[in-house]
């Protein structure tokens, strides 16, 4: 159960750096929390593999837009995917 939970966590830190990666300095707030749950498990199941690579996760989670949850591919769209 651990080992899960930390996976998690890694998981929803990368989401927050893949979600600033691209953006312009004005708009590099970091995303709410409501932002990091909506992306939370999508980043998990369709990015896993991108885990410790921020760039490479926006770029998944980007690509996977159309298979994304709702709460998601909104925040992704707003972050300028």
């Amino acid at each position: 159960m651990k080992t899960s939970n930390h996976l998690a966590s890694a998981v929803l830190s990368l989401v927050i750096l893949a979600a600033t990666a691209f953006l312009p300095a004005s708009a590099q707030s970091g995303p709410s929390s409501q932002e990091q749950m909506a992306c939370r498990s999508d980043a998990g199941k369709f990015c896993a593999e991108h885990v410790g690579k921020p760039p490479q996760m926006n770029v998944c989670l980007r690509e996977n837009k159309a298979r994304l949850s709702e709460g998601c591919r909104k925040v992704v769209e707003s972050r300028g995917g």
